[in-house]
């Protein structure tokens, strides 16, 4: 059995037709969803799928606190030690879901990697920028960092993640930091077909620049408590 970790942040056209297809796709697993302070109505579609088929556990945050809060909450509540985040856009294929849990019998972390990106050109040339940033900063060896559909063991990530707004795109570095194995797989990307993106190119720069010299800090720190 494995649990999905799905956030969602404003996209209220997008939750049924990505929790029919995850759940057409994967009958018997656990959904927790995570309403991230949606301004939309995100949040009604969301109560209105639990009225029809009572078939996921809701975390509310009454404001947007940010996917890597909504990401480490998820985790927290899961109850399957096999946990898959998948973002609430609709990019992701369910169908990739399974391969990615299965490499869980030999890691404690599997990373999606996009190979054919569906995103915006300026999208593209930013996220292989801020990878090559990262990767030079963190040495994570981690292609893809940011990429919202990755596997991981839940007791392994109760224990080594702490909660900030970035999460989710250091994952791969606080694992590798604390030696756990971690292996990359290639992944289907898909076009958005609802909503916008939530992010913006100089926001997502700014934030991610905070965000990594935050995490390089305190992964510093934990070493030279290990020492």
């Amino acid at each position: 059995m494995i649990s999905l970790i799905i956030p969602f942040y404003n996209e209220e056209d997008n939750v049924d037709p990505v929790l029919s297809e995850i759940r057409t796709i994967l009958p018997d697993a656990e959904i927790v969803a995570i309403d991230d302070g949606s301004m939309d109505g995100t949040n009604a579609a969301l109560q209105s799928r639990i009225r029809s088929h009572a078939d996921i556990v809701l975390i509310e945050f009454e404001r947007n606190r940010g996917k890597g809060f909504a990401v480490h909450e998820g985790l927290l509540r899961a109850k399957n030690e096999s946990c898959v985040l998948v973002d609430g856009d609709g990019q992701y294929d369910p169908a990739d879901i399974l391969p990615l849990a299965s490499r869980l019998a030999e890691a404690d972390l599997v990373c999606g990697s996009r190979v054919d990106r569906k995103d915006a050109r300026n999208a593209r040339v930013v996220s292989r920028i801020a990878n090559a940033i990262r990767r030079m900063v963190l040495h994570d060896g981690i292609r893809d960092s940011a990429c919202g559909l990755k596997a991981i063991r839940r007791s392994v990530a109760v224990r080594h993640l702490f909660p900030f707004e970035g999460l989710h795109r250091f994952i791969p570095a606080i694992f590798h930091h604390a030696d756990l194995a971690i292996v990359e797989v290639p992944i289907k990307h898909r076009p958005r077909l609802h909503g916008v993106t939530k992010y913006t190119h100089f926001g997502r720069a700014k934030r991610g620049i905070v965000d990594l010299f935050r995490v390089k800090m305190l992964l510093k720190k934990v070493t030279l408590a290990k020492a």
